[in-house]
C-alpha cells in the first residue's frame, strides 16, 4: 500500500517556500524564466509563476514556458518514452536570463542532463537553477538542485509517485515499496 508523505497542503507549501526562494536568490523577478519539464513539472511551474506574480507585481505576463527534453534523452533505445510535448518558451527567449528548470522528482539526474541540452539548443541563459518537488536521491550524474520542497531519501526498489489534480484528479505524493502498483506512466509520474 503506498503511503502519502506530502498531501495537497503540503504541496501548496512547498512550492510557495520554492518561489520565495527563486525569488530571494534571483533579486526579483526581473529576467526570470520558469520552464516545467513536461508533464507534470509543466504544472508545478504554472503554480510556481502564478506565486510569484502574486508576490512580485511587477514580474513579467510571460515567465513560465515549457522545455520538453524528450528526444535529447540517452535511453530512447532502452525505455518507453512519452510522445514529445511542445516546448514554449515566453516572449524574449533565454539568452542572458536566470532560467529555472522545475521538475516534480530528482532522481538519476538523466531528464535534468538532457533538458540543459535541449535548453542549450534554444539559447545561451545568464545562469540555470533546478526547482524540484521531490529530491529522491540515487544520482547517475552530478546534478543536484537548487530548490527543494522535499527530500525524500528512498531504496531504489522504492517508487515516488507524485499526483496533481491537473493530470491525476489527485494531489499527492506518495511512496510505495517493492510489488506495490502504482499509476506507473512513461512520462515520469512514478518513479
Amino acid at each position: 500500500m503506498a503511503r502519502t508523505v506530502l498531501s495537497q497542503a503540503d504541496i501548496a507549501r512547498a512550492l510557495t517556500r520554492i518561489s520565495h526562494e527563486i525569488l530571494e536568490s534571483n533579486r526579483g523577478a526581473g529576467g526570470l524564466v520558469i520552464l516545467g519539464v513536461p508533464t507534470r513539472g509543466v504544472f508545478l511551474a504554472r503554480r510556481i509563476a502564478e506565486i510569484i506574480q502574486r508576490i512580485e507585481p511587477d514580474a513579467p505576463a510571460s515567465l513560465v514556458g515549457a522545455l520538453d527534453a524528450t528526444m535529447y534523452r540517452d535511453d530512447l533505445a532502452r525505455n518507453v518514452t512519452r510522445t514529445p510535448q511542445p516546448t514554449q518558451i515566453p516572449a524574449g527567449g533565454v539568452d542572458g536570463k536566470t532560467v529555472v528548470l522545475v521538475d516534480d522528482v530528482l532522481y538519476s539526474g538523466r531528464t535534468i542532463r538532457a533538458a540543459l541540452d535541449a535548453l542549450s539548443d534554444i539559447g545561451r541563459p545568464k545562469v540555470v537553477r533546478l526547482a524540484v518537488l521531490v529530491d529522491r536521491g540515487h544520482r547517475e550524474l552530478p546534478i543536484r538542485a537548487d530548490f527543494v520542497g522535499k527530500n525524500l531519501p528512498t531504496s531504489t526498489d522504492e517508487r515516488i509517485n507524485v499526483r496533481l489534480s491537473e493530470v491525476d484528479d489527485v494531489e499527492e505524493v506518495s511512496i510505495e515499496g517493492p510489488g506495490e502498483t502504482g499509476s506507473a506512466e512513461p512520462d515520469g509520474g512514478t518513479r
